[in-house]
């Protein structure tokens, strides 16, 4: 028995955040799937502000979707997490607010929202079970940012034990690849290392001071596969994906499967864009979460692995960067 229900091409599906990394991977996706370009709705912030209510539900209104990947989002590393923590959970809980809700205003049956591993404790027990959730404290780095995304997950959740809907939330571990940010101070890890290392090389510098201890461990996964991840999740079975509307238990994790430690990560994108010097850890600087490892044990039993590795995918990643920004 197929696991998938049909994506029927006939359906409007609204990608919002279509020009982020994980929008524009799952717009691909859906492409390669079979899913018209025509069928597809995106807008631009300039076309469409996410944040203000009134024109959220007017774009529902007159276009009326069937299906919405909700992976807009303000997103950064530690650095733009500390500095913006307004910004942060501000921008989130309103676009989160405004999309759900419009999209149950106007009918919308089946949408998935993209949250974060950051939703866990930051002494979860590792890898992080999806039951770990509001079992603990946060990472205090960028708790603005976790709580707007639990948040998130429990909109859905609501409006499904309240009014039947469908709305699934899926939690990707760190995600990296083409249509990244690479900005020098609000990027996540791999982008900026990337910036790092390949402004090194050019300039010939003999060394490179990575923040932290780089003992910490976490988990990477090509943000290609993560899209597949959440078609994967929209479309399957409801008879499969039963527990949307049970309190803690109605998100998934999407995560590689196996973690590495900072340093080990500093070398591999080292590697990859071919900087030749040294690799040097600067302990003053915050380590933020000692291990973030997802658990993707119960993805993986419904029939979805990721296919990428982190070598290949560190390739990818750099040949983006090199094209898009160098």
């Amino acid at each position: 028995m197929s696991t998938q229900s049909t994506v029927n091409s006939d359906q409007k599906i609204f990608v919002a955040g279509h020009r982020g990394m994980v929008g524009s991977a799952i717009v691909r996706t859906l492409i390669q799937q079979g899913v018209p370009q025509a069928r597809i709705l995106t807008r631009s912030r300039t076309e469409l502000d996410l944040c203000n209510q009134a024109a959220v539900q007017a774009f529902f209104a007159a276009e009326k979707p069937s299906q919405v990947y909700l992976a807009a989002a303000k997103v950064g590393g530690i650095h733009a997490n500390n500095t913006y923590p307004a910004d942060f959970i501000y921008d989130n809980l309103m676009v989160q607010a405004n999309v759900i809700h419009a999209a149950h205003t106007h009918g919308v049956q089946k949408l998935l929202f993209l949250g974060s591993s950051c939703i866990y404790p930051r002494m979860a027990a590792q890898p992080m079970t999806e039951s770990a959730l509001l079992t603990g404290v946060l990472e205090p780095t960028n708790e603005p940012y976790a709580v707007a995304k639990i948040a998130g997950i429990k909109l859905c959740e609501s409006y499904n034990r309240q009014y039947g809907r469908d709305y699934r939330s899926v939690m990707p571990t760190n995600l990296y690849g083409p249509g990244d940010n690479y900005h020098p101070e609000n990027s996540h890890v791999i982008p900026a290392l990337i910036r790092r290392f390949h402004e090194a090389k050019v300039a010939g510098a003999p060394e490179v001071a990575i923040w932290g201890t780089g003992i910490p461990k976490r988990e990477f996964l090509y943000v290609d596969d993560m899209a597949s991840a959440s078609v994967f999740v929209m479309n399957l079975a409801d008879t499969l994906y039963q527990t949307h509307t049970r309190p803690m238990q109605s998100h998934i994790n999407v995560g590689y499967g196996s973690d590495i430690t900072i340093s080990e990560l500093a070398h591999a994108v080292g590697k990859a864009v071919g900087y030749p010097g040294q690799i040097t850890f600067d302990a003053t600087k915050p380590d933020g979460a000692p291990r973030k490892w997802m658990d993707s044990t119960r993805l993986n039993s419904l029939g979805w692995q990721a296919k990428t590795d982190l070598a290949s995918g560190l390739r990818q990643a750099y040949a983006d960067f090199v094209e898009t920004t160098a």
